[in-house]
């Protein structure tokens, strides 16, 4: 059973650890991050971009396919199924498509369209009983195709957003999507704390969680982050892990070129990631 955000994150604001959100690409994503988060004991978040899921054929195919693997998994701790950075428009069709939760990133509006657009949201949401996610400031780098330049958040648009009722909020910080370049400069933990001291206890989500250094991790839950993104890690340990049984060339022995042979050395490879993330983060032992 697929639920809301919203408990499992004030859960985890009260409680000082984060809750991740592990972005799903297909049934192997999606079946090693449910196997990590039940041996774990840990809620989790599945996310899913707007090119996943076009990708994966539609949202309604990802919400049966979720809902189906939940049951024949007898998964028993809290999962959301969550629209990752989407459009006004994709929001909505997740809304009816049957995920329990969205993000609607109108960071690239002004302030006042980005207002507008996600209280329309909010009033849908709440009568549904699903969670939402917003977005001030732009997260940099690139992940399917949504570009950000990485603006810090003016908090006291943060605040704005926040007042509107949504679920979490997502600022800018300094964070980026995909790999950390070498003269990153790090997180803005003043920016963080002007946030935190101006929306209170509201939920705060960091994406570009691949590649932050596990100290400025912790001092970020510490600063009221209960949601934290991870994407690019799990690909690239997927695939390093698939290179490795290619190079040794156990794709040739007997059927080993048999795709649920050829894809679980990847599979286990997400499994242990999201493991040490929830360990990390905080979240084991709190479904």
């Amino acid at each position: 059973m697929l639920v809301s955000a919203k408990e499992m994150l004030e859960k985890a604001v009260a409680g000082h650890y984060a809750v991740g959100q592990f972005n799903i690409n297909n049934l192997e994503w999606t079946k090693a991050s449910l196997q990590a988060a039940q041996e774990c004991n840990s809620p989790i978040i599945l996310g899913v971009s707007e090119g996943a899921g076009k990708y994966m054929c539609g949202y309604k195919t990802v919400t049966e396919m979720v809902k189906a693997m939940i049951e024949a998994m007898e998964i028993t701790v809290p999962v959301a199924l969550h629209l990752d950075h989407g459009s006004y428009e994709g929001s909505l069709k997740c809304i009816e498509a049957g995920f329990s939760s969205i993000m609607f990133d109108g960071s690239h509006y002004p302030i006042d369209e980005n207002v507008e657009k996600t209280k329309e949201l909010v009033a849908l949401c709440n009568e549904k009983g699903l969670s939402i996610e917003a977005e001030v400031g732009s997260i940099g780098g690139e992940e399917d195709g949504v570009v950000g330049k990485g603006e810090v958040a003016d908090p006291q648009e943060c605040k704005r957003i926040a007042d509107l009722g949504i679920t979490m909020l997502a600022a800018g910080i300094g964070n980026i999507h995909g790999k950390y370049p070498s003269n990153w400069e790090g997180l803005s933990f003043e920016t963080l704390d002007a946030i935190q001291q101006l929306t209170g206890n509201m939920p705060l989500v960091l994406h570009g969680g691949t590649g932050i250094p596990d100290e400025m991790i912790k001092k970020a839950i510490d600063l009221g982050v209960a949601k934290i993104n991870v994407n690019t890690e799990c690909q690239l340990t997927f695939a390093a892990a698939t290179r490795k049984y290619i190079e040794e060339g156990k794709d040739l022995e007997g059927k080993g070129y048999d795709p649920r042979k050829l894809l679980l050395p990847g599979t286990k490879a997400i499994v242990e990631t999201v493991k040490e993330k929830m360990e990390l983060f905080g979240s084991v032992n709190k479904a």
